[in-house]
C-alpha cells in the first residue's frame, strides 16, 4: 500500500511540477500533506507508526543519499572559490541558531538543557528544496544563491556530531561513552574518504575504465560500498556519506559530473518517500498533544532563531538589506531535521516523545511557510517587475516623435540618445 500511495502522489507531483515552480505550490509540501491525509490516525490508508521498521530504514537510506549528494555539491575547490559569505553562515550562523533555539526550547517549551541543546542541533540545519524558487531563480543575486546552496549543503553534516553528542548527553551520564562516540565518527570519516579515493584511483589505471552507459553507476557503487562498510564496522553512516560526497567532488570531477544528475534524482525520490512517511506519522490528534507553549516555541524557532543568528553573522558583510532579509528568512527546517528527529524517537530517552513532537511541529510549519513564500521573495529581486508597464512605451513614443521631427526644439537630446 505504501508503494501504491507513493506512486500515485509521485505522478501527481510530476504533473504539477511546472506549476509548482511558478507558484506557491510545493512538491515537498504535497508529499507531506498527502502523508498526513493517508496516515493511520486520519484516513487509515497507511498503517504506519514511528516504531515501524520501514520508517527508520527509509529515513536512514534517504538521509544517507541526501548527504552524499550534498557533499558532491561542495568540493573543496567550490568552497575555496567563494567561502566568505557561506563561512559566516556556517561558522557563526549555525552555532548561533543552535544556541538561540536551545534557549527558546528551555525557557518557552520548558525542556531541560540537554534536551534543549539537542533540539537546537536538530533544527539548526536548513534545506534548499523548500526554497527552490529562490535558489534556482537567475534574477536572484548569484552570491545569495551560492550562499544558500553551500550553507544548506554543508550544515547537515556539520550539525550531525552535535546531534549525536547531545543525544548521548540527554541519554544520561551512564550511557555517555565519548570514546565509542569518537570511534564511530572517526570510522565513518575514514570510510567516507578512503573508499572514494580507492575507487577513483582504480578507474584511472590503464586496466579499468567505465563506459559512458555505466559511468553514472560509479557514484552509486561508491555510495553503496560506503553504506555497507559503515554498517559492518558500525561507523557513523551519515558522516561517511557526507565525507564520501566531498571526496568525490574534490578528487573525481569526472565521476562527479557523471553521477550528479542521476544521483540527485535518486536522492530526491528517497527524500520524497521519507516525507510521505513522515507526514503519515502526523495527525490532528498528534498536533493536539502539543501544549500552547510548544506551539509558541515552534513559531519562534522559525521567525526568531535563524533571523537573529544570521543578522549577527552578516553584520558588515556587504550584503544588501534585501539579500540579508532573504537569507535570514530562508532557513527552512528540512529533511535532515526529520531524520534526526526520528533518531531521537528511536533512542528511547525520557523526553524522546516530547522532543519529536516539537521537532515535527516546527518542520511542518517551516515547510508550509517557506515553500509557500519562496516564489514571492524571489519576485522581489526581479527589478523589471518594479518598472511600470507604461514606462518603456512612453520612451518609445518620445523617440518616435524625435525621429519624425528632427528639427523640433528640444529633440536634440532624444536624437542623441537614440543613436547610442
Amino acid at each position: 500500500m505504501l508503494l501504491l500511495c507513493f506512486a500515485v502522489v509521485l505522478l501527481a507531483a510530476v504533473l504539477v511540477s511546472a506549476l509548482a515552480h511558478r507558484t506557491i505550490l510545493s512538491t515537498a509540501a504535497l508529499f507531506l500533506v498527502a502523508g498526513f491525509v493517508l496516515g493511520e490516525d486520519t484516513t487509515g490508508v497507511l498503517q504506519l507508526r514511528a516504531d515501524s521498521p520501514i520508517v527508520a530504514q527509509l529515513a536512514e537510506l534517504a538521509l544517507f543519499a541526501v548527504l552524499f549528494t550534498d557533499g558532491m555539491r561542495v568540493g573543496w575547490a567550490d568552497l575555496r572559490s567563494a567561502w566568505r559569505l557561506p563561512g559566516r553562515a556556517l561558522g557563526w550562523g549555525l552555532p548561533l541558531t543552535l544556541l538561540v533555539t536551545a534557549v527558546l526550547a528551555h525557557y518557552v517549551a520548558g525542556l531541560d538543557w540537554p534536551e534543549a541543546l539537542l533540539i537546537g542541533a536538530i533544527l539548526a540545519p536548513t534545506d534548499p528544496v523548500f526554497a527552490a524558487a529562490l535558489v534556482g531563480n537567475d534574477k536572484v543575486p548569484g552570491r545569495l544563491r551560492h550562499l544558500l546552496n553551500v550553507e544548506s549543503g554543508v550544515n547537515d553534516g556539520l550539525a550531525l556530531p552535535f546531534v549525536v553528542l547531545f543525544l548521548a548527553v540527554a541519554a544520561g551520564s551512564h550511557d555517555l561513552h565519548l570514546g565509542e562516540l569518537a570511534n564511530e565518527l572517526a570510522v565513518g570519516l575514514l570510510i567516507g574518504v578512503l573508499v572514494p579515493l580507492a575507487a577513483i584511483a582504480l578507474e584511472r589505471t590503464r586496466w579499468f575504465a567505465a563506459s559512458a552507459a555505466y559511468a553514472p553507476l560509479n557514484g552509486v557503487a561508491i555510495g553503496l560500498l560506503v553504506l555497507a562498510l559503515g554498517k559492518v564496522t558500525h561507523g557513523n553512516l551519515f558522516l561517511a556519506a557526507f565525507a564520501a560526497g566531498i571526496t568525490v567532488a574534490t578528487f573525481g570531477p569526472r565521476e562527479r559530473a557523471a553521477f550528479e544528475h542521476f544521483g540527485e534524482n535518486v536522492a530526491e525520490l528517497l527524500k520524497l518517500g521519507a516525507l510521505l512517511v513522515f507526514g503519515a506519522l502526523i495527525s490532528v490528534e498528534f498536533l493536539g498533544e502539543i501544549s500552547w507553549a510548544g506551539w509558541v516555541f515552534a513559531v519562534l524557532a522559525i521567525i526568531l532563531a535563524r533571523p537573529v543568528a544570521l543578522w549577527i553573522s552578516f553584520l558588515r558583510s556587504g550584503l544588501s538589506l534585501r539579500e540579508q532579509a532573504a537569507a535570514m528568512w530562508f532557513g527552512p527546517k528540512g529533511f535532515a531535521s526529520v531524520v534526526y528527529g526520528l533518531l531521537v524517537l528511536e533512542s528511547g530517552i525520557a523526553a524522546a516523545d516530547e522532543v519529536f513532537h516539537l521537532v515535527a511541529l516546527t518542520i511542518v510549519i517551516s515547510i508550509l511557510a517557506h515553500s509557500s513564500t519562496d516564489v514571492v521573495v524571489a519576485r522581489a529581486f526581479d527589478d523589471s517587475r518594479e518598472t511600470p508597464n507604461w514606462h518603456g512605451l512612453l520612451r518609445r513614443v518620445q523617440r518616435a516623435r524625435a525621429v519624425e521631427r528632427p528639427g523640433h526644439p528640444g529633440d536634440g537630446n532624444e536624437g542623441q540618445a537614440s543613436t547610442k
